[in-house]
């Protein structure tokens, strides 16, 4: 199987029923060793791309990972940028609003958070928690100290889509391309990560009683994710699907999707012109020419 982007992309306008989304497709690899040397081949190609990037100096990127709990996205992340060079890439996790935070309109935290040109920003979760689980938990909205005047439940996500619709094309416009990731896992394998997670004692921080209550509003959860994919998937920032049931299967198509985005961006090297090539030249013969230490 050869990996297309587009087959996973969710299309501007289009309305998204996860049932139809499959979370496991036939597997890119045969065996481990395969995974892992085409992993290998991919995470090669992204760090060339990524020193390219960042000498360039022309674009901001910004991958967004969002999922269920135990999806992988910490794992695709660890993987996949495994060759990045550490100087040209950040990763963000966003947590529970501060106190300071909540202060602020609901793009404030992360907006503080992305990337300068030349450089990769990642966020693990981000300002999409707003329209994720504020929406399946709206008791979190109305401790968010909104006017009274601006906290109808019935328009305020799609007021909220527009805002990041409207930051995702600001930021485009101004050189920031943006590629979101929803790691989609189903039910079933989410139950088996978790009894991993109990049964392996070097796992147990990653579980809490927590997780098991958010696992209840699963069919919740579903219908938010829905509903962000469809009004936030655009030409200009687009959401992937990525089958996350084979973490390995997901790794290798989330590097494929962040090459082929990489490459679209049609980068160059810096030109050097007459001037300074001469005086590199100039530079070079006198390095040629110095006595080497005695």
């Amino acid at each position: 199987m050869k990996i297309k982007s587009r087959d996973f992309q969710v299309q501007e306008g289009h309305k998204v029923n996860l049932k139809k989304w499959p979370t496991r497709v036939k597997p890119l690899y045969k065996s481990k060793e395969q995974y892992q040397k085409l992993l290998e081949d991919q995470v090669s190609e992204l760090s060339a791309l990524q020193q390219l990037h960042y000498a360039s100096n022309r674009y901001a990127v910004l991958l967004i990972f969002q999922a269920m709990d135990a999806a992988g996205k910490d794992g695709a992340i660890k993987h996949v940028m495994s060759g990045i060079n550490p100087q040209g890439c950040q990763v963000f996790s966003f947590k529970h609003p501060s106190a300071t935070e909540l202060e602020h309109d609901f793009l404030w935290r992360t907006t503080q958070s992305l990337p300068e040109r030349g450089r990769i920003g990642i966020f693990n979760r981000s300002y999409y928690e707003e329209v994720l689980i504020v929406r399946v938990h709206p008791e979190i909205l109305r401790s968010q100290g909104i006017p009274d005047g601006l906290l109808n439940e019935k328009t305020i996500w799609k007021e909220r889509y527009r805002s990041i619709v409207d930051l995702e094309n600001h930021l485009h416009r101004n050189g920031t391309r943006i590629i979101k990731f929803f790691l989609h896992l189903s039910k079933e394998e989410q139950r088996k990560r978790f009894i991993d997670r109990i049964d392996e004692p070097e796992k147990n921080w990653k579980f809490s009683q927590a997780d098991i209550v958010e696992r209840g509003f699963w069919d919740e959860y579903m219908q938010a994710y829905e509903a962000c994919l469809s009004a936030t998937s655009t030409q200009r920032a687009p959401w992937y699907v990525v089958p996350a049931d084979d973490k390995e299967n997901a790794r290798l198509i989330i590097a494929r999707i962040v090459v082929d985005a990489f490459k679209s961006l049609g980068m160059q090297y810096p030109q050097t012109d007459a001037q300074h090539r001469q005086e590199l030249l100039s530079i070079r013969q006198q390095l040629v020419n110095e006595a080497p230490d005695s």
